[in-house]
């Protein structure tokens, strides 16, 4: 197959408003907030507001949200972001978010791999990045296995109460 933004198993859509209820579900589970940016819940409403509003044009919003979804089925299993969007300098963040019930089956990697070719081939990007915390131990292999390196570390980043924890730059270079 060689389709952007799909694989045999995988395809990488825009957000749906089908997706409203995973959407919020996904944002509102408090156990991963402290590895991404949320740290208060969404309404129902602002995530409708959200996918009515989002342009998905990644030049205008400076990030690109992608749901996730298994070729056979459709379901989704997760989403991945592309985020802090520089044209100028030719960079972005990524994240992913990999549903619970969906971990350790491939499907984060392969995710990561579909958005790295259509950000490197397409967007004709320069690098990508992920901020990751240390202790997020998944999330590491995961950007590892993907070719990504660690390039820093950023001391006591991340707020978890009283405590304070490190991440990670990782970086991954046009081929």
């Amino acid at each position: 197959m060689n389709r952007l933004l799909e694989n045999n198993i995988l395809r990488l859509r825009a957000p749906e408003p089908e997706d409203l209820d995973l959407l919020y579900a996904w944002e509102n589970d408090t156990a991963i907030w402290e590895n991404g940016a949320s740290i208060v819940p969404f309404s129902r409403y602002s995530i409708k507001q959200y996918l009515i509003d989002y342009k998905n044009d990644i030049y205008t919003d400076r990030q690109l949200r992608l749901m996730v979804t298994l070729r056979e089925t459709g379901e989704s299993v997760g989403a991945v972001d592309l985020y802090d969007f520089d044209p100028f300098h030719r960079r972005a963040g990524v994240g992913i978010l990999t549903d619970r019930k969906h971990r350790c089956k491939g499907y984060g990697l392969q995710a990561i791999m579909l958005l790295e070719e259509y950000a490197f081939r397409f967007l004709n990007l320069k690098q990508l990045y992920a901020l990751i915390p240390e202790k997020n131990r998944g999330s590491v292999r995961l950007f590892t296995k993907a070719g990504y390196r660690q390039t820093g570390l950023l001391e006591e980043w991340i707020s978890s109460g009283d405590s304070f924890y490190s991440a990670l730059v990782m970086q991954k270079l046009k081929p």
